[in-house]
């Protein structure tokens, strides 16, 4: 069963830095296409950014572009997200995920999310 596992975040002052880490398992984590979302208290789950299994090829919705730094270490089976300048807009939950399709049929996974709270 895949597994995904945030860990890093936690509470910072406006301004500061997080780095969030996923730990996946039960599958062939260098294969696929990762992605970190995020969800504000009263809003939808939102794309942070993704990143490619070949090559790294990055992508960032506009919040995230200058500030935001999704990374991967295949070896270690790991997606990152390294948060810099970070505002009081920024406090969600932040999940891992998985998602693809074989054939006709798709597959979504979420780890259980980690708190990051922006906050003086």
């Amino acid at each position: 069963q895949v597994q995904l596992v945030e860990s890093g975040g936690g509470l910072v002052q406006p301004g500061g830095s997080l780095r969030l880490s996923c730990a996946a398992s039960s599958f062939t984590f260098s294969s696929y296409t990762m992605s970190w979302y995020r969800q504000a208290p009263g809003k939808e789950r939102e794309l942070v950014a993704e990143i490619t299994s070949v090559g790294g090829i990055t992508n960032y919705s506009d919040f995230a572009k200058g500030r935001f730094t999704i990374s991967r270490d295949n070896a270690k089976n790991t997606l990152y997200l390294q948060m810099n300048s970070l505002q009081s807009e920024d406090t969600a939950v932040y999940y891992c995920n998985l998602n693809y399709r074989l054939f006709t049929q798709k597959f979504n996974y979420w780890g259980q999310g980690t708190q990051v709270t922006v906050s003086s």
